[in-house]
Order: C-alpha cells, then sequence, then structure tokens
C-alpha cells in the first residue's frame, strides 16, 4: 500500500543565515510496509523537534564527524516522536511510540532502528519527547551532573538559559542548591528566566557592551560552572571571570555557525592560570543513562518542580518558519512540529 508522503526538502547547502525559501515542501509516495530484505521499521512521525545543531548540517562540509550533513533535494532530519506501523526488527511492534532520529516527512522508513528508543511513560504530553525527555534533556543532564559535578552553594551561568538544554540545566541547578544566573537575547526572556524557571539572575547580553563587567556584576564571587551553549565573545568573558578549579560544559556555539571564519578565544591561558576543566559533550555517550535520567525527572514534572516551556506548530507545512524561528533566535520556547497527534 502506498500513501501521499508530505516532506521538507533541503534545497541546498547553506552560507551565512538560513533563510524559510532554502527549505522547500514536496509531495511523494510511500510504501507502508518495510522491504522484505529490510530489518528497519516504518513509521507515522507525530512531533518534529526543531535543534540549534540542525544549523551545522547545513553545511557542505561539516566541520564534525558525528552527524551526515542534509543532502540537497532530500528531505531534513532531526529528532521526533514517530509510531511504528510496520516492522522487522525484532524490538519493535505496530503501535509503538518511538523517538531518534527520523525524516521530516509524514511517513519514514527508518533503516537503522537501534537509534530509536521506546516511549513507556505516556502520561506527560508526547511532545516531551522531543525536548525535555529526549535528547536535550540527557543533554543538560548528562552535561551538568556527569561532566560539572555541581556542589551546593556554587556560582552557575548558563548562556542562551532560554534554550531548551538551558532551561533544564538552570532547574538542574536550583535543584541542586546552587546559585543560578543565566544569559538571553531579549527581555522577555530575562523575566521569564528569573519569574518563571527560579534563575537567581539573568540578563540581555545584546544590551551589555562589555561582557566581562556584567559577568562581574552578576557573579561577583566568580563562576564555578559554566555551562556553554553559544561560544565566542561570551566564553572569552566567561574564562576570566572562572573561579580556580572552575569546571565548563561546553555544549553548543551557537554564536559561531553561521559565521564563515569562526571567532578566535584570546583568554585560554586562564584555563592555566585557574586549572579550569573544559570538556566537550556528546550526548549519545550517555545514552545508557537515559533510565536514570528518567527516574530523577519524570518525578520532577509530574509534581510541577520543573518548568517546560513549548512553541507548538501546527502541520508540516510549518516546519521551514519554525526552524528558522529557532536558529534566529526569535522562539520563546522549545520549537515543535506538530505532523500528526496520532
Amino acid at each position: 500500500m502506498e500513501v501521499s508522503n508530505k516532506q521538507v526538502i533541503y534545497r541546498d547547502y547553506i552560507t551565512g543565515f538560513p533563510k524559510e525559501t532554502d527549505l522547500v515542501l514536496n509531495t511523494s509516495t510511500k510504501s507502508l510496509k518495510v522491504p522484505e530484505e529490510s530489518n528497519g521499521v516504518l513509521v507515522k512521525n507525530l512531533y518534529l523537534s526543531c535543534d540549534p545543531f540542525m544549523r551545522v548540517l547545513m553545511r557542505k562540509v561539516p566541520d564534525n564527524n558525528l552527524f551526515t550533513c542534509f543532502i540537497p533535494g532530500s528531505p531534513i532530519t532531526g529528532f521526533g516522536v514517530a509510531r511504528v506501523l510496520d516492522s522487522r526488527h525484532p524490538n519493535f511492534k505496530e503501535g509503538d511510540l518511538v523517538w531518534g532520529t527520523t525524516a521530516w516527512e509524514e511517513y519514514s522508513l527508518i533503516t537503522t532502528p537501534e537509534t530509536l528508543i521506546k516511549i513507556e511513560h505516556t502520561d506527560v504530553p508526547l511532545s516531551y519527547y522531543t525536548g525535555i525527555l529526549s535528547m536535550p534533556g540527557m543533554t543538560a543532564y548528562a552535561g551538568f551532573y556527569e561532566l560539572c559535578s555541581p556542589r551546593k552553594g556554587e556560582c552557575v551561568f548558563i548562556s542562551s538559559a532560554f534554550g531548551t538544554v538551558g532551561q533544564i540545566v538552570g532547574q538542574f541547578a536550583k535543584l541542586t542548591g546552587c546559585y543560578v544566573v543565566g544569559s538571553a537575547g531579549s527581555k522577555e526572556k530575562v523575566d521569564l528566566l528569573k519569574n518563571k524557571l527560579g534563575f537567581d539572575a539573568a540578563f540581555n547580553y545584546k544590551e551589555e557592551h562589555d561582557l566581562d563587567a556584567a559577568l562581574k556584576r552578576y557573579c561577583p564571587d566568580g563562576i564555578h560552572i559554566y555551562f556553554d551553549n553559544v561560544g565566542g565573545k561570551m566564553l572569552d568573558a566567561v574564562l576570566l571571570n572562572m573561579r580556580p578549579q572552575g569546571r565548563i560544559a561546553a555544549c553548543g556555539m551557537v554564536s559561531q555557525y553561521n559565521l564563515e571564519e569562526p571567532e578566535g578565544v584570546k583568554n585560554l591561558i586562564q584555563v592555566i592560570y585557574k586549572q579550569i576543566r573544559i570538556e566537550g559533550l556528546v550526548v549519545f555517550n550517555y545514552y545508557h543513562l537515559y533510565p536514570k535520567f528518567l527516574d530523577m525527572i519524570l518525578p520532577h514534572i509530574r509534581e510541577g518542580k520543573i518548568v517546560y516551556f513549548e512553541e507548538i506548530n501546527e502541520g508540516l507545512e510549518s516546519g521551514p518558519a519554525a526552524l528558522i524561528k529557532l536558529l534566529s533566535g526569535r522562539n520563546v520556547g522549545k520549537q515543535v512540529v506538530v505532523v500528526a497527534r496520532e
């Protein structure tokens, strides 16, 4: 049986800032059966996740070996929630709900289903498995607890703090008893960080002409832990304000993604002077901790101790605008594209 299959197609490699017109809608057909020679699964995509790392995949030559860049003329890929319609893999059966990497289309054949994670807890919104209960949530958990080893009373600074990962890290830090400061790109986001997410302080980096001075104002005793989502000038300023034996989790570098030439970091000698530990975070290396992560975070979600913001975009056709909104920093909450609700 073949059905109509709407898709979001990647037009061509991008330099500079991406635009909605770099992504086009297309309709093809899809068989709803897994080929006999495959051990894959055929899924109906329900929710798709917009994530900053997707900008890296729009380059002609990726600067990492973690992801495969998008192929011009093909659907873009990312994390999503889906329902299994047909399976030739022993771990999955028809009707299973899963999250993992899928294509931006209505129906996808996933030939490496080992990368999918079965959804067992459905008493929370399924859309949460594009964010707080999937890759971004695991990123926050692994980066903060495994890399940063937080202690009560420490000062934690988070850049891009209103991003999905930053929101969760900040709340983990508050639950640990830390003093939490965040930076964001608008007054609205700063107000939400302080008034809804419980941050002790927050500032709009766009209004600060001297980031070093701003950090000294908001973190006068220095920073024990820096959760870095932006790199660039902010990282340079943070290095001047780290405490001795401080820890930095390098999670993302969003300030660099649209640049032809990355900015240099000038203050790296502080790593030596202050014995700072900087470690890059690749979340896939920590997926074995996912059950432990769920045991920790699900009670907090159910009890309302962790707040989570989403922006829901209805229909696959809303996907290009939703992704560009995220990549330009205009989103307020996790950008989720609803392909179908069941």
